[in-house]
This record gives structure tokens, C-alpha cells and sequence, in this order.
């Protein structure tokens, strides 16, 4: 039976596939050269005061580029969001 709920990935090498499906049947583990194990990523610590920088920036990002357009720019740019967003709309629907 599997060790837990979620499946293991199987090697691609035919060698070490082989010997996985016998070791599972068989509930032995055949000493010698381990299957290679998919590597956790280890989350590196943000650095805090980088984050603050960036939330800063976007917090000022947005209203800035705003205020230096003219309305009919403002217009111009929310009517082609709008277009986007509902040609997305429509093309999941058929």
C-alpha cells in the first residue's frame, strides 16, 4: 500500500521504474542507488525591508501613471481593459 494519501511520481528510467514496482510489491528496499526524489524547494526568508520598498513603489505606481494622463487617455486605456476583459468572457462561453 502506498505510505500516504498522495501518490509518489514514478522514475522515468526504465531500470529504476522496474525496481520500484518490485520494491513496492514486494515491501522490500533493495539496497544500491536510490530513485532520484523530486527536491523540495526551500523558501528563502523575504527580506523585509525590500518588501516595504516595494509596497512602497506600488502603492505610488498606479495613482502617479494616472495622474500624468489626460481623461481621454484614462478613457482610452478603461475602454480597452473593458474590451479584454469581456472578449475573455465570450471566448470561454463557446
Amino acid at each position: 500500500m502506498a505510505e500516504s494519501s498522495r501518490k509518489r511520481k514514478r522514475p522515468r528510467d526504465l531500470s529504476l521504474l522496474a525496481r520500484s514496482i518490485v520494491e513496492e510489491a514486494t515491501g522490500q528496499k533493495f539496497p544500491g542507488k536510490e530513485a532520484p526524489q523530486e527536491e523540495e524547494k526551500e523558501e528563502q526568508p523575504k527580506n523585509p525591508h525590500a518588501q516595504a520598498l516595494g509596497r512602497l513603489g506600488g502603492a505610488k505606481g498606479g495613482r502617479a501613471s494616472s495622474d500624468k494622463l489626460t481623461a481621454e487617455e484614462r478613457s482610452e486605456r478603461a475602454r480597452k481593459a473593458a474590451k479584454a476583459r469581456w472578449s475573455r468572457r465570450t471566448k470561454s462561453k463557446k
